[in-house]
């Protein structure tokens, strides 16, 4: 019995606290764009990161929770490629594949703030700047002959910065998960391609390709908290 109040007890006190930091925000929302590169990991390229690196851009729109917390929805488009040419790899009989795509990526993440983030409320040690990680879900489409659509997991880390009241600027990096090994193939190939370069099909957790972007952005906040330090 004393433990179950024991942890009622920090429940609450826990609650008490993220509403109050819910309620401290002054601004709830932000718009903004982003621009960047990408890039591609798979059976063309294994390891090297920024190898034939693509442009990307987009727009992004974060709600923020509370100090720490804020979750992020982005509609971003880009292009990647890959050549096996002078790759490590040694594919059976010597053969050799290049692909390029436009892909669009429509996602959400939650992410957390390492520091406190406001450019006020220095009462409650709040900084202008902070590191942040983030992760969530969303689907990429990218063109060729050979369509591809697919589910994506980000994972990645960004850095923060207000350069002055509702104006912020931002750099991030993430990799981006997908659940098929045929992002590299835009043209299906009866007799061998990179969806399965081994002869060897994939599996959810085997040989899957991955895409990275590494993105610059830019918002501004909107949606005033009324009174934010009392209501």
């Amino acid at each position: 019995m004393k433990e179950s109040k024991f942890v009622f007890f920090l429940l609450f006190i826990t609650a008490t606290f993220y509403v109050n930091d819910v309620k401290s925000q002054e601004y709830k929302h932000e718009a903004g764009g982003a621009l960047g590169t990408s890039f591609y990991l798979g059976d063309a390229n294994k390891t090297k990161f920024y190898q034939y690196p693509g442009f990307a851009g987009g727009a992004l729109y974060r709600y923020n929770i509370n100090f720490h917390w804020a979750v992020k929805a982005n509609l971003l488009a880009g292009t990647v490629s890959g050549n096996t040419t002078g790759a490590n790899n040694v594919f059976p009989l010597a053969q050799e594949a290049s692909f390029s795509r436009t892909f669009i990526d429509l996602g959400g993440q939650i992410e957390f703030n390492f520091l406190p983030f406001s450019d006020k409320f220095s009462y409650r040690d709040a900084k202008p700047y902070t590191p942040y990680i983030f992760t969530g879900a969303g689907t990429t489409f990218a063109t060729g002959n050979n369509l591809f659509l697919n589910a994506n997991i980000p994972i990645g880390i960004g850095f923060k910065y207000k350069i002055k009241e509702r104006l912020n600027i931002g750099l991030e990096f993430s990799m981006r998960k997908l659940f098929r090994d045929d992002f590299d193939v835009t043209e299906k190939n009866a007799d061998w391609d990179l969806e399965a370069p081994y002869g060897i099909k994939s599996s959810i957790l085997k040989n899957q390709d991955w895409y990275s972007l590494t993105m610059i952005f830019l918002t501004w906040d909107f949606g005033i908290r009324h009174d934010p330090c009392c209501e």
